[in-house]
Protein backbone atom coordinates (compact mmCIF):
# COMPACT_ATOMS: atom_id res chain seq x y z
CA UNK A 1 0.00 0.00 0.00
CA UNK A 2 1.26 3.67 -1.11
CA UNK A 3 1.91 6.21 1.61
CA UNK A 4 -0.38 8.52 2.07
CA UNK A 5 1.12 11.87 1.08
CA UNK A 6 0.56 14.53 4.05
CA UNK A 7 0.39 18.63 4.03
CA UNK A 8 2.75 19.63 6.74
CA UNK A 9 3.76 23.17 7.37
CA UNK A 10 7.19 23.45 9.16
CA UNK A 11 7.64 27.02 11.25
CA UNK A 12 10.87 28.10 12.36
CA UNK A 13 13.75 26.84 10.13
CA UNK A 14 16.58 26.55 12.59
CA UNK A 15 18.46 23.14 13.01
CA UNK A 16 15.36 21.35 13.80
CA UNK A 17 13.10 22.78 12.19
CA UNK A 18 15.00 22.67 8.75
CA UNK A 19 16.08 18.86 9.22
CA UNK A 20 12.26 18.31 9.59
CA UNK A 21 11.65 20.17 6.68
CA UNK A 22 14.21 18.01 4.69
CA UNK A 23 13.47 14.60 5.27
CA UNK A 24 9.68 15.11 5.18
CA UNK A 25 10.20 16.44 1.68
CA UNK A 26 12.68 13.45 1.02
CA UNK A 27 9.93 11.34 2.51
CA UNK A 28 7.72 12.66 -0.74
CA UNK A 29 5.31 14.69 1.55
CA UNK A 30 4.46 18.29 0.45
CA UNK A 31 5.99 20.77 2.78
CA UNK A 32 5.53 24.38 3.31
CA UNK A 33 8.68 26.10 5.34
CA UNK A 34 8.34 29.06 6.61
CA UNK A 35 10.51 31.26 8.79
CA UNK A 36 10.72 35.11 9.63
CA UNK A 37 14.28 35.32 8.56
CA UNK A 38 15.05 34.76 4.76
CA UNK A 39 18.06 34.01 5.01
CA UNK A 40 17.00 30.89 7.34
CA UNK A 41 13.85 30.07 4.50
CA UNK A 42 16.34 30.35 1.52
CA UNK A 43 18.74 27.52 1.78
CA UNK A 44 14.98 25.34 2.02
CA UNK A 45 13.63 26.47 -1.11
CA UNK A 46 15.04 23.49 -3.34
CA UNK A 47 13.76 20.90 -0.11
CA UNK A 48 10.59 21.88 0.30
CA UNK A 49 7.24 22.40 -1.70
CA UNK A 50 6.95 25.79 -0.94
CA UNK A 51 9.23 27.88 1.24
CA UNK A 52 7.98 30.94 2.21
CA UNK A 53 9.13 34.59 4.53
CA UNK A 54 6.38 35.35 7.56
CA UNK A 55 5.54 36.03 10.87
CA UNK A 56 3.89 32.93 12.26
CA UNK A 57 2.33 34.66 15.22
CA UNK A 58 0.40 36.93 12.37
CA UNK A 59 -3.01 35.05 11.80
CA UNK A 60 -3.47 37.20 8.91
CA UNK A 61 -0.32 36.49 7.01
CA UNK A 62 -0.83 32.40 7.86
CA UNK A 63 -4.05 32.50 6.17
CA UNK A 64 -3.24 34.18 3.41
CA UNK A 65 -0.34 31.54 2.83
CA UNK A 66 -3.37 29.10 2.88
CA UNK A 67 -2.21 27.73 6.25
CA UNK A 68 -5.40 26.31 6.83
CA UNK A 69 -5.34 23.49 4.07
CA UNK A 70 -2.06 22.17 5.64
CA UNK A 71 -2.88 18.39 7.63
CA UNK A 72 -0.31 19.31 10.34
CA UNK A 73 1.89 21.98 11.76
CA UNK A 74 5.21 21.33 12.89
CA UNK A 75 6.19 24.50 15.22
CA UNK A 76 10.11 24.77 15.55
CA UNK A 77 10.53 27.95 17.69
CA UNK A 78 11.78 26.46 20.48
CA UNK A 79 14.19 29.54 21.73
CA UNK A 80 11.69 32.26 21.49
CA UNK A 81 8.45 31.20 23.82
CA UNK A 82 6.02 34.07 23.09
CA UNK A 83 6.31 33.52 19.27
CA UNK A 84 6.54 29.60 19.99
CA UNK A 85 3.04 30.13 22.37
CA UNK A 86 1.34 32.89 20.02
CA UNK A 87 1.63 31.08 16.92
CA UNK A 88 0.81 27.69 18.53
CA UNK A 89 -2.41 29.37 20.03
CA UNK A 90 -3.04 30.77 15.83
CA UNK A 91 -2.53 27.51 14.40
CA UNK A 92 -5.04 26.47 16.67
CA UNK A 93 -7.76 29.07 15.96
CA UNK A 94 -7.06 28.64 12.65
CA UNK A 95 -8.51 25.19 12.22
CA UNK A 96 -5.34 22.65 12.10
CA UNK A 97 -5.55 19.45 13.71
CA UNK A 98 -2.76 18.44 14.38
CA UNK A 99 0.31 20.69 15.66
CA UNK A 100 3.66 19.91 17.15
CA UNK A 101 5.53 21.85 18.75
CA UNK A 102 9.41 21.99 20.01
CA UNK A 103 9.35 23.25 23.51
CA UNK A 104 13.20 24.25 25.22
CA UNK A 105 12.39 23.29 28.33
CA UNK A 106 9.47 21.59 30.83
CA UNK A 107 8.23 24.86 31.89
CA UNK A 108 7.47 26.00 28.19
CA UNK A 109 6.51 22.59 27.65
CA UNK A 110 3.40 23.02 30.16
CA UNK A 111 2.84 26.04 28.55
CA UNK A 112 2.29 25.03 24.86
CA UNK A 113 0.46 21.84 26.56
CA UNK A 114 -2.02 24.09 28.30
CA UNK A 115 -2.39 26.07 25.03
CA UNK A 116 -3.31 23.08 23.08
CA UNK A 117 -0.05 21.72 21.70
CA UNK A 118 -1.28 17.98 20.47
CA UNK A 119 2.51 16.96 21.31
CA UNK A 120 5.55 19.19 22.42
CA UNK A 121 9.17 17.67 21.63
CA UNK A 122 12.23 18.61 23.73
CA UNK A 123 14.97 16.96 21.11
CA UNK A 124 17.64 17.49 24.06
CA UNK A 125 16.04 16.17 26.84
CA UNK A 126 14.49 13.12 24.53
CA UNK A 127 18.17 12.54 23.04
CA UNK A 128 19.88 12.79 26.72
CA UNK A 129 17.53 9.97 27.82
CA UNK A 130 18.45 7.82 25.03
CA UNK A 131 22.05 8.46 25.12
CA UNK A 132 22.01 7.64 29.19
CA UNK A 133 20.17 4.48 28.45
CA UNK A 134 23.32 3.16 25.61
CA UNK A 135 26.02 4.18 28.08
CA UNK A 136 23.90 2.28 31.07
CA UNK A 137 23.81 -0.64 28.58
CA UNK A 138 26.18 -2.25 25.92
CA UNK A 139 23.39 -4.23 24.55
CA UNK A 140 21.08 -1.24 23.86
CA UNK A 141 20.96 -0.16 20.40
CA UNK A 142 17.84 2.07 20.51
CA UNK A 143 15.48 3.27 23.26
CA UNK A 144 11.85 4.96 22.91
CA UNK A 145 9.28 5.90 25.91
CA UNK A 146 6.00 5.23 25.24
CA UNK A 147 5.04 7.11 28.72
CA UNK A 148 6.35 7.27 32.04
CA UNK A 149 6.40 3.22 32.76
CA UNK A 150 6.31 1.50 29.47
CA UNK A 151 9.49 1.74 26.73
CA UNK A 152 10.55 0.27 23.61
CA UNK A 153 14.43 -0.76 23.46
CA UNK A 154 16.13 -2.63 20.60
CA UNK A 155 18.75 -4.55 22.52
CA UNK A 156 21.73 -6.53 20.44
CA UNK A 157 21.71 -10.54 20.91
CA UNK A 158 25.20 -12.11 22.51
CA UNK A 159 26.64 -15.09 21.90
CA UNK A 160 25.00 -16.50 24.67
CA UNK A 161 21.46 -16.70 23.13
CA UNK A 162 22.86 -17.31 19.73
CA UNK A 163 21.29 -20.37 18.13
CA UNK A 164 18.23 -20.28 20.69
CA UNK A 165 14.98 -19.88 19.54
CA UNK A 166 12.48 -17.17 21.37
CA UNK A 167 10.91 -19.88 22.69
CA UNK A 168 13.77 -21.16 24.84
CA UNK A 169 14.78 -17.43 25.68
CA UNK A 170 11.27 -16.85 27.39
CA UNK A 171 11.22 -13.14 27.66
CA UNK A 172 7.70 -12.94 28.09
CA UNK A 173 7.54 -15.83 31.04
CA UNK A 174 10.11 -14.09 32.41
CA UNK A 175 10.23 -10.97 31.88
CA UNK A 176 6.70 -10.09 31.30
CA UNK A 177 8.08 -8.29 28.28
CA UNK A 178 6.74 -9.12 24.53
CA UNK A 179 9.26 -8.88 21.70
CA UNK A 180 7.77 -6.75 18.30
CA UNK A 181 10.37 -8.12 16.04
CA UNK A 182 13.65 -9.45 15.39
CA UNK A 183 16.41 -7.28 13.17
CA UNK A 184 19.05 -9.05 11.15
CA UNK A 185 21.13 -6.69 9.10
CA UNK A 186 18.63 -4.66 7.15
CA UNK A 187 16.22 -7.37 7.55
CA UNK A 188 13.15 -6.68 9.64
CA UNK A 189 10.56 -9.94 11.06
CA UNK A 190 7.73 -8.18 12.21
CA UNK A 191 5.93 -10.27 14.68
CA UNK A 192 8.22 -13.45 14.57
CA UNK A 193 7.05 -17.08 15.92
CA UNK A 194 8.43 -18.51 18.78
CA UNK A 195 10.36 -21.01 16.57
CA UNK A 196 12.53 -18.36 14.87
CA UNK A 197 16.08 -18.35 16.29
CA UNK A 198 18.27 -15.88 17.34
CA UNK A 199 21.73 -15.32 15.72
CA UNK A 200 24.64 -12.94 17.24
CA UNK A 201 24.30 -9.55 16.23
CA UNK A 202 20.68 -9.98 15.32
CA UNK A 203 18.41 -6.91 17.31
CA UNK A 204 15.68 -7.96 19.75
CA UNK A 205 12.91 -5.27 19.62
CA UNK A 206 11.42 -5.57 22.55
CA UNK A 207 8.51 -3.83 24.88
CA UNK A 208 7.60 -3.85 28.27
CA UNK A 209 7.23 -1.99 31.67
CA UNK A 210 10.68 0.04 32.52
CA UNK A 211 11.46 -2.33 35.31
CA UNK A 212 10.81 -5.14 33.61
CA UNK A 213 13.45 -4.29 30.78
CA UNK A 214 16.13 -3.30 32.88
CA UNK A 215 15.97 -6.36 34.53
CA UNK A 216 15.97 -8.52 30.91
CA UNK A 217 19.10 -5.64 30.27
CA UNK A 218 21.07 -6.50 33.14
CA UNK A 219 20.81 -10.60 32.15
CA UNK A 220 23.20 -9.21 29.15
CA UNK A 221 21.24 -11.12 26.56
Amino acid sequence: MAMKKKQIVVIGLGRFGSSVCRELYKLGHEVMAIDKDAENVEPLIGYSSQASVADATDKTQLNNLGVRNFDQAIVAIGDDLQASVLCTLMLKEIGLSSVWVKARDLQHKKILEKVGADRVIQPEYEMGIRVAHHIDSENIVDYIDLSKDYSIVEMAATEKIAGKSLIQLEIRVKFNCIILALKRGEDVNIAPHADDVVNEGDVLVVMGHRNDLKRLEEKRL
